[in-house]
């Protein structure tokens, strides 16, 4: 399973009530850096994608992001 198969699981479990809090955030690392691939995680239910080499800032932005997500 790869992690766009995973993050749609992931959804589904949370479509069917079974998790009581709020959403995960799913963030994708990956050296691929397609368009097409990039869409597909977006349309899996990930929130935000980082490409390889990863650079600190562009972590520090993504849970930034995500800790927003929680919080709103």
């Amino acid at each position: 399973m790869d992690g766009v198969e995973a993050t749609k699981e992931i959804r589904k479990l949370e479509e069917l009530g079974r998790r009581r809090l709020k959403r995960i955030p799913i963030i994708a690392m990956t050296a691929n850096v397609l368009d097409k691939y990039r869409e597909e995680c977006f349309a899996a239910g990930m929130d935000d994608f980082i490409t390889k080499p990863i650079k600190r800032t562009a972590i520090a932005e993504a849970i930034c992001k995500s800790y927003e997500m929680l919080h709103e």
